[in-house]
């Protein structure tokens, strides 16, 4: 009696893996060299099985993920339709600064790296004024980078540095002004 209520149970978990898995295989939700997000797991379709799929890290870890959970979550596919990705990439610069040549930096800055996309091309924004900087920021597409986005957004960061350490722009620290004013209060 209680086994079989075990084993049923069990049974139902299995048999639930293996419908999603057919569900995924017809529908093709995702494929395999995709970059996906589900269930806090990031990284590539390495596999598809009848119950699970593997997805491998940007750590190289493999994460056996139950196929329910491409039925049940929100899953993020990176490369569903197009494998095109948008980047952006957030900085700060002094105020002072010539806006027109940071945005001429930071557009040199994305088409100085090879995997940045032409077609859409790189384009700046300049997002707010904060408190201790003007903010702009870069945006820009790849169709290979996706599966090393730190990788590439570093690529960019250290390109940005040096566009705007060339062109004299300063990217500032936080800073507060703090004003000291003597006297006797009364209480």
């Amino acid at each position: 009696g209680a086994v079989g209520v075990g084993v049923g149970f069990g049974l139902q978990n299995v048999a639930s893996n293996f419908i999603s898995g057919l569900v995924i295989l017809a529908e093709r939700p995702i494929t395999i060299g995709d970059r996906v997000e589900v269930a806090g797991v990031v990284g590539q379709v390495q596999q598809i099985r009848a119950r699970s799929t593997v997805i491998v890290t940007n750590d190289n870890i493999a994460m056996i993920v139950p196929n329910t959970k491409f039925i049940d979550s929100p899953v993020t596919n990176w490369t569903y339709l197009d494998p095109r990705v948008r980047f952006r990439v957030p900085i700060g610069v002094a105020y002072g600064s010539d806006v027109k040549k940071v945005s001429e930096a930071l557009i040199a800055a994305g088409r100085s790296n090879p995997h940045v996309l032409e077609d859409p091309a790189p384009s700046v924004f300049l997002t707010r004024f904060g408190e201790s900087a003007i903010d702009f920021e870069l945006v820009v597409w790849s169709a290979e980078m996706s599966h090393r986005p730190s990788r590439f957004k570093s690529d960019l960061n250290f390109a940005i540095e040096e566009k705007l350490r060339e062109a004299g722009i300063e990217i500032p620290f936080p800073q507060r002004d703090v004003h000291i004013r003597s006297g006797i209060s009364k209480l």
